[in-house]
């Protein structure tokens, strides 16, 4: 195996030659990078400028001479506040046949720079790579699914206003963006074509993408079920201290209706002569507040 390696700026070529094919992995090319590869290749000039472009889904074309495939890898820290396709992933473009594969990528990926194996053919590089882009959805998977157990604690648990509806959308949406690549990641698998010697490989890729697929719609249903939780929540507690306040006015507005009859101290109002006037009026609204008890108990609002 050979390697040869040309940079310019930031941007950098990796040439391995294996056995059978040659593999060529270019980060962040330029301009002069990109018609380099598009003449000495033979390749679409808009397909690499596919490969570019920001947030650009996967997809897969099958062409008279290569096979072209974008996937995306997930880069994003679980813990920020990501929310949309660019933010949580990046992407890798494959340009392939039998004897080259050709990546083209704008971010550098770790298991890029450290390939451990001796490839045979181009589609095992392939599918080497693509077992690693996939693979980098797991640790999400399990941050996502650890902060929803957390939420749910804390929500029956502890104080919910310690939770935010900030965090909550957040890790709805991620969850959301996420199983939907996943979704196209696993439309461009199926339309993988390998040798004998690598379909074994390939259905490995299936059945892991498959297992991913499941648990990210079991963290989906989840995710929303934690918000139609947390709201049903905060409408109770809202609904507890209405019936509060209305137990209290229930109580209050009569006793308040009477005082502010006696507190008009109009002439001629017989109970102001009353040597007792006083204590009867106090009586009445202790019978009054003992009536009101009386009827709630029974309704059983109290």
């Amino acid at each position: 195996m050979q390697l040869i390696v040309a940079k310019l700026m930031k941007s950098s070529i990796h040439t391995l030659t294996y056995e059978n094919f040659t593999w060529i992995d270019s980060c962040q090319p330029n301009k002069e990078q990109i018609d380099h590869i598009a003449e000495t290749h033979q390749l679409d000039y808009f397909q690499i400028k596919d490969s570019l472009e920001h947030g650009h889904l996967p997809k897969f074309e099958r062409l008279p001479d290569y096979n072209f495939i974008i996937l995306r890898a997930f880069t994003a820290n679980p813990k920020q506040g990501a929310s949309t396709v660019y933010e949580l992933s990046n992407k890798i473009a494959f340009f392939y046949t039998d004897k080259k594969l050709i990546t083209i990528h704008r971010n550098a990926f770790a298991f890029l720079t450290d390939v451990q194996g001796d490839f045979r053919y181009s589609d095992e590089l392939l599918l080497y790579i693509v077992h690693n882009m996939l693979a980098s959805y797991q640790a999400p998977l399990d941050a996502l699914d650890d902060k929803i157990a957390s939420i749910e604690q804390v929500i029956f648990l502890k104080n919910s206003t310690k939770i935010s509806l900030q965090d909550l959308y957040f890790l709805r949406t991620q969850t959301r963006i996420t199983k939907k690549l996943l979704q196209l990641f696993q439309g461009v698998i199926n339309q993988l074509e390998v040798r004998d010697s690598s379909k074994t490989a390939l259905q490995d890729i299936k059945d892991k993408l498959l297992s991913l697929l499941l648990r990210y719609d079991e963290v989906a249903e989840n995710a929303n079920n934690l918000l139609s939780t947390y709201l049903s929540v905060n409408a109770q507690k809202s609904n507890e201290v209405m019936k509060l306040l209305t137990i209290f006015s229930a109580f209050f507005l009569p006793l308040t209706f009477v005082a502010g009859i006696y507190g008009m101290n109009f002439n001629n109002m017989p109970e102001l002569t009353w040597q007792s006037g006083y204590f009867y009026t106090l009586g009445l609204m202790v019978l009054i507040a003992l009536i009101i008890y009386i009827w709630f108990k029974r309704k059983q609002i109290l």
